[in-house]
């Protein structure tokens, strides 16, 4: 007996991810979501807990915080965190910081 035909042939899987990523747009979920937990880690558990909100939306980061005083703060080192946060990300996500 002769083996049934292959319908598809064997991939990569890390190709087959990103084709899947790209074609059911889960960019943007992703993009989220890493730009959230890149926040998480370089902001410390101190000044998350001061942390209400945190959004992410084209290429701008929402925080909602509920300190002015620490509000006022990390607004003086925003090019800091910016940097920190794109490094940490190893891309260009976020080209601005607003905090609330």
């Amino acid at each position: 007996m002769s083996k049934p035909k292959r319908k598809y042939e064997p991939q990569e899987l890390s190709k087959v991810l990103h084709e899947l990523v790209n074609q059911k747009n889960l960019k943007k979920g992703i993009a989220n979501v890493k730009v959230k937990n890149a926040w998480d880690k370089i902001i410390g558990s101190s000044i998350q807990s001061y942390t209400d909100n945190l959004q992410y939306r084209g290429t701008t980061l929402f925080v909602q915080l509920n300190s002015s005083a620490l509000r006022e703060e990390l607004t003086y080192g925003k090019d800091k965190l910016l940097q920190h946060l794109n490094a940490e990300l190893g891309d260009h996500y976020v080209e601005k910081i607003v905090f609330r």
